[in-house]
């Protein structure tokens, strides 16, 4: 049995087809919640983002024009958008000043490595601006295509390129560690 496209499902929760809805949400949640996460700086606000683009799906389906792109850039587009809000928005309580409890599980050097890895990828995205650290997330993260994420951007595939390449040397910058003594030879040229 074949699956309607996604464009065909979202007329029908125009139409207010709740099981099309359903089937929207199934295929794509886990994107959703992938760019909320990658964009946001909060995981935790990942799943309360990803949640309010589904209500905004609901309640704007009818606003979805298939001549403009498909289904997938512009249902990326309110996600990002929404996740830009909600990064600008003052943060009620900061998570990360509280107190870390002790990974105690058997494999905890591993997931240890693991997060420092992480950190100091979060840390280098955290330094690029929001166009950028949109464009790696949803090019290398969620796998979306150059052309879709020129959409979702709302900017010609040629300048969403030049985006991501800007993004990508700027984070490699950002994660090279400069060896002391490389440091000391730049010093002592720039004098």
């Amino acid at each position: 049995m074949n699956e309607p496209e996604d464009d065909v499902l979202v007329g029908r929760v125009a139409a207010g087809d709740h099981a099309a809805f359903a089937r929207l949400m199934a295929r794509h949640m886990r994107r959703a919640i992938g760019i909320a996460r990658g964009v946001g700086r909060n995981p935790a606000d990942a799943d309360e983002i990803a949640q309010d683009a589904f209500l905004r799906l609901w309640t704007h389906a009818a606003r979805f024009d298939p001549a403009r792109g498909g289904f997938t850039p512009w249902f990326a587009r309110i996600v990002l958008n929404l996740t830009l809000d909600h990064r600008r928005r003052p943060a009620a309580l900061e998570l990360e000043s509280a107190d870390t409890v002790a990974d105690t599980t058997p494999d905890a050097l591993t997931r240890l490595i693991g997060a420092e890895r992480d950190a100091l990828l979060q840390a280098g995205l955290d330094q690029l601006g929001e166009r950028q650290r949109a464009a790696i997330v949803l090019f290398h993260y969620e796998g979306i295509a150059g052309r879709d994420c020129a959409r979702i951007l709302d900017i010609s595939e040629d300048a969403f390129e030049s985006l991501l390449a800007r993004a990508r040397r700027k984070l490699r910058r950002s994660l090279t560690p400069i060896a002391p003594d490389a440091r000391a030879g730049r010093k002592e040229t720039g004098s």
